[in-house]
């Protein structure tokens, strides 16, 4: 069994499964996604997921509790569940780079915006609504 080859775009970013739950037998999930300069979500937690960046071409900083770090490629970030963090295209390339996701599921949150085609910040009730069938809490404001 393959992921979808659909590849679901949300706020200028492109989300592709490359690796579904239901392949991995939920272990896991992986991400293939490619976000435009100055893009990045707003803090928030993952109360079930751990989960791991991999830059394949561009460079992002990531916040991790009050931690920032830059990654340009093959750069690799862990963050575990229960940590507040976010992250923030940078430079004037977009950055690509692999969500890998333990255990899998949580891919299912970017579809639900894609088909929402939600704004931020318009439309954060419906984001945050979302967001808890997902087991996840939005904390703060995305990086400047």
């Amino acid at each position: 069994m393959t992921a979808s080859t659909e590849t679901h775009h949300w706020l200028g970013v492109s989300y592709k499964t490359i690796l579904s739950p239901e392949t991995s037998g939920g272990a896991m999930s992986i991400v293939d996604s490619t976000s435009p300069p100055d893009s990045g979500p707003p803090r928030h937690v993952h109360h079930s997921e751990d989960e791991v960046f991999v830059i394949l071409s561009g460079a992002c900083k990531f916040w991790i509790e009050g931690t920032e770090t830059i990654l340009e490629p093959e750069g690799t970030i862990f963050i575990p569940r229960g940590k507040e963090h976010t992250f923030k295209a940078i430079g004037t390339a977009p950055c690509r780079h692999l969500i890998i996701l333990t255990p899998g599921g949580f891919e299912g949150f970017f579809a639900a915006m894609a088909k929402g085609q939600y704004r931020i910040p318009e439309d954060m009730p419906a984001i945050l609504e979302e967001a808890q069938k997902f087991n996840m809490t939005f904390t703060g404001p995305p990086l400047d």
